[in-house]
């Protein structure tokens, strides 16, 4: 019976250990982590917004509502231009038997009216003897060339389309900023409207071996071949530019692309619907290109016509803003005039010495150099002063001469005929030169008042 006793009391005491050390092993309390909702007290800093009125497109980098906006806007561009080929063979031989081929480029557009208003690049439809346009939807339309800027690489189509057509809304490219988001709109490798986002780089670039477009917008949203005349639009889907170049040593996107700013293009189409041609507005001054601070150094001011050309202005003022956009460099300057007309005024900020001023100055329009380019001449009407002091009744000058040194002698006759008029005079001269008669006299009048003859 003691024996049972035993037994029982060691299989009780062994269940109670082997209890504990279950309970000790396997049982011991878990530790749960949570997130937990509480409220977050704003860290305060030294900063404070810029502009309080951005609102949520521009405060948000999800870009849905501008690529809606704008994708059906944006077209593809087919120009086909008919070729001629020639075999050097048959030249040489006398035979006549030229090859005539197609030649189709593509590039892209922006729709700009709900009337079928297109705006591209220049070079997308140069050459062009058919321009197709496609729209987002497939349909297609016969294009017709309105006008162009060969010098701003603008050009304004226009379709007849069946429907009110989408289009995008000019935004002020004076407003964006550096850093600003950005969509490329446009059709790269005949693909159908590709969006691709991005931020402004830069504002007012001129680039290397660009003499004609010298205040770019940089972007490094992706554009690729196709891409050009595509739109540049900001976070609300307005159109802020007009895709034009790319930097590539291959040709295709390698991190920065270039925009002429709308408000440039939106300038240059009014003056096409307008006048059919582009106005160019100047302030009347040189400038000092080794100035190297920031603003741009007047060097001289030009002749003054009506008293308004470079009025107000003197050499050796740095100008720094016009109409309270800072000026820091002369591509800046160029940019902002080239979005104005002639006759309006502008507001220049200059420092004069240790003062700071601003004159109202009413822009002139840059007349295009008359030229007998084959004789290196810049020609000019004279006055009926200028006539008189030189005691002559008709006459053109010569005011630039790059290869005979005769600035400022006045042409009085060709070939026995007076010359009354710069522009026939400089047509006149340059069709002589190359014809093939060789025994032209032209009288001129010396700066002295003596008359000399000289033959070509």
């Amino acid at each position: 019976m003691k024996k049972i006793i035993s037994f029982l009391g060691m299989a009780i005491l062994g269940g109670m250990i082997t209890l504990g050390g279950y309970k000790l092993l396997f049982d011991a309390p878990v530790i749960m982590e949570r997130m937990i909702s509480s409220p977050i007290r704003p860290l305060e800093t030294i900063f404070s917004a810029t502009d309080k009125t951005l609102n949520a497109a521009e405060m948000t980098t999800d870009f849905t509502v501008a690529a809606e906006k704008t994708i059906h806007a944006v077209v593809h561009v087919k120009n086909t231009a008919i070729r001629t080929q020639t075999n050097k063979m048959d030249l040489f031989f006398g035979r006549s038997n030229d090859r005539k081929y197609e030649q189709v480029g593509t590039g892209s557009g922006v729709i700009i009216s709900a009337d079928g208003y297109v705006v591209t690049n220049n070079h997308v439809i140069d050459g062009a003897t058919e321009l197709e346009i496609t729209l987002n939807n497939k349909k297609k339309y016969q294009a017709e060339l309105i006008g162009r800027d060969v010098a701003n690489d603008i050009a304004l189509l226009k379709i007849k389309a069946d429907t009110k057509l989408d289009y995008i809304p000019f935004a002020n490219s004076d407003g964006i900023k550096i850093g600003e988001w950005v969509l490329a709109v446009g059709n790269p490798y005949n693909l159908t409207s590709t969006v691709t986002a991005g931020i402004v780089s830069a504002k007012g670039r001129d680039l290397e071996g660009n003499r004609n477009i010298e205040s770019f917008i940089q972007t490094d949203a992706a554009v690729n071949p196709g891409n050009s005349g595509g739109a540049l639009v900001n976070a609300r889907g307005e159109l802020i530019g007009i895709n034009t170049a790319i930097s590539s040593e291959t040709g295709s996107f390698i991190g920065y692309s270039f925009a002429v700013p709308s408000n440039i293009a939106k300038k240059i189409i009014n003056d096409i619907l307008e006048f059919g041609r582009v106005q160019e507005a100047i302030l009347g001054i040189l400038v000092d290109p080794s100035y190297q601070d920031e603003g741009v150094k007047v060097a001289d001011i030009l002749e003054k016509k009506g008293g308004l050309k470079g009025a107000g202005l003197k050499s050796g003022d740095v100008i720094t803003k016009i109409d309270e956009v800072k000026i820091s460099k002369f591509s800046e300057l160029k940019g902002h005039l080239t979005a104005k007309r002639p006759g309006e005024f502008v507001k220049v900020t200059i420092e004069r010495g240790s003062k700071v001023l601003v004159k109202t100055i009413k822009l002139t329009e840059k007349i295009a150099p008359i030229l007998a380019s084959s004789l290196g001449w810049e020609l000019k009407d004279l006055s009926a002063n200028e006539l008189k002091d030189s005691d002559i009744k008709a006459g053109v000058m010569i005011v630039r001469d790059s290869k005979y040194g005769l600035e400022s002698y006045i042409i009085t006759k060709i070939n026995d005929n007076e010359v009354k008029d710069a522009r026939e005079t400089a047509k006149l001269l340059n069709e002589l030169y190359t014809s093939r008669y060789a025994n032209n006299i032209i009288e001129l009048l010396s700066v002295s008042g003596e008359r000399e003859r000289i033959r070509f």
